[in-house]
């Protein structure tokens, strides 16, 4: 089942596909491990900023451990943020980042041109979405502004959630989404991105809410799968909520890194054991979605 097809069934039978993000390349294997012991489907992320801030080397790298890991009935390969302007408000060679990827076997990828003016954003995804789906790849674009990875400390949460400060608007989604020909929309509704600064990685994530108004107006004026980056540390409701309201691929990242990171100066094997256990309590308590790679195939079958 091609990938696409994966989240748009999750999104009728209301369940959200994870999307596990993979900074360190020893933590896919746990990963890989924990959607197959929970029968889960799931998604197998890569940031550029993986390859540029962590340690995830380069597409090919990542390629090469998917195909040496991977188990097609329960995982695909997606290239998450690729920014046209990234954290560091430099220009990315955007095009040239996503065909590697694309060349590579990624069955999805995601240009972020959340930081343009609306019109470049989609002209941006307009650009990504036709030379993706001639590779027969899902795209996804972002619009509104999911903080976390700016330099420097976030404003207070509860100002940011109260004032709707980069939320995305549902007008202009309409739109992006009409003339922009993506398969999903990252929206913007009070979730924020883990840091990725060295001196921030360790803290805890702020317990983020979810602005669910807002979310159902994305959900009616788009109709097409939504997607919710910074998963890590949302309150468990609103998590639920979401997913009945149009969320249908979640991003996991903050959940997963942490415990790596703690334990990979003892060993990669006490490590790789934190990861599995991470994501596995993730899938089966967070999310609540073991068993979803048999609940998608039978919504395909029907």
């Amino acid at each position: 089942m091609k990938v696409a097809e994966v989240i748009a069934n999750a999104r009728r039978i209301q369940a959200a596909v994870p999307a596990f993000n993979i900074p360190y390349l020893p933590m896919m294997t746990p990963i890989v491990h924990a959607l197959r012991d929970e029968n889960c489907v799931g998604l197998i992320a890569v940031a550029r900023l993986e390859w540029i801030k962590f340690e995830a080397r380069s597409i090919a790298a990542i390629a090469a451990e998917y195909r040496r890991t991977a188990d097609p009935k329960f995982t695909h390969l997606h290239l998450d943020h690729v920014p046209v302007i990234d954290e560091d408000n430099l220009r990315v060679d955007y095009v040239a980042d996503i065909r590697t990827a694309l060349q590579e076997g990624f069955e999805s990828v995601m240009v972020d041109g959340s930081r343009l003016p609306l019109a470049d954003n989609i002209y941006a995804t307009r650009t990504i979405a036709e030379l993706a789906h001639k590779h027969g790849a899902a795209v996804e674009g972002e619009l509104g502004a999911v903080m976390g990875h700016e330099a420097g400390p976030l404003p207070p949460y509860d100002e940011l959630f109260a004032s709707g400060k980069g939320f995305t608007d549902p007008d202009e989604a309409s739109r992006f989404v009409r003339e922009s020909g993506v398969d999903w929309l990252s929206v913007a509704v009070g979730s924020v991105h883990g840091a990725i600064s060295a001196a921030a990685r360790t803290q805890k994530k702020v317990e983020a809410r979810l602005n669910i108004e807002v979310l159902e107006k994305l959900r009616t004026a788009t109709n097409v799968p939504l997607v919710l980056h910074g998963g890590t540390g949302i309150r468990k409701e609103y998590v639920l909520q979401s997913v009945r309201h149009g969320i249908a691929k979640i991003n996991i990242g903050t959940a997963t890194r942490q415990p790596y990171e703690r334990f990979v100066g003892e060993s990669i094997v006490k490590a790789q054991d934190a990861v599995y256990d991470a994501a596995v309590h993730v899938i089966k308590n967070d999310l609540e979605i073991s068993g979803l790679a048999l609940r998608i195939e039978n919504e395909r079958r029907n």
